[in-house]
């Protein structure tokens, strides 16, 4: 099978990593080969965490620039640097709710426009699903939700060959038992709204 290549892109604390591990059960249940690996930025501290994650036929983990199949940002502004990863082929989803940096906070940084972010993604790739995860995650019942939202925005892309009661299942078997029923919930609401910017 020819290798799809995912990007995940988060700040510290944002469940890119539980993201990780459902896709990977995920995928396993699906009987389709995967490969991860993680880079932890000072993540304790809210700095980058940043997921590869290769399905099918591959050797490696390393996604260059140019080689994402998908990116999914769980923050704005770290979605608009990891573009590099991406082509003119690319699918992008990415959470609109901002997360500025320290640097910004205290003055010494301007954040982007969410307007440019997104223009500047629809420039290079193919499909930019770009939605209020975190207002989603809080209808679901959780703010920490916001990772199962995306999560459902990206299988609703149909790029990676993973089906939708995998990853449920998935969400079930890993997922604390007291946040099973708003994951799925979270993921559900993700899903939809991934369908309804189907342009």
């Amino acid at each position: 099978m020819k290798p799809t290549r995912l990007i995940i892109v988060a700040v510290g604390g944002q469940g890119n990593l539980l993201t990780s591990k459902v896709l990977g059960e995920a995928s396993l249940l699906s009987h389709m080969p995967v490969r991860m690996s993680e880079i932890h930025g000072m993540a304790q501290r809210g700095g980058v965490v940043e997921s590869a994650l290769v399905f099918g036929d591959a050797r490696s983990t390393i996604i260059s620039d140019g080689e994402a199949d998908l990116l999914v940002g769980f923050e704005p502004s770290e979605t608009l640097r990891a573009l590099n990863k991406c082509n003119t082929k690319t699918v992008v989803v990415t959470n609109l709710t901002p997360l500025p940096p320290f640097t910004v906070a205290i003055g010494n940084g301007v954040y982007p426009e969410l307007q440019e972010i997104q223009r500047l993604i629809r420039e290079k790739t193919a499909r930019l699903i770009a939605l209020d995860a975190s207002a989603l995650a809080k209808q679901a019942g959780n703010i920490m939700a916001v990772n199962m939202v995306l999560l459902g925005s990206l299988i609703q892309t149909s790029v990676l060959p993973i089906a939708v009661d995998h990853v449920k299942e998935a969400i079930r078997t890993i997922t604390k038992k007291a946040f099973v029923d708003i994951n799925l919930k979270a993921f559900d609401l993700g899903y939809a709204e991934a369908e309804k910017t189907n342009t």
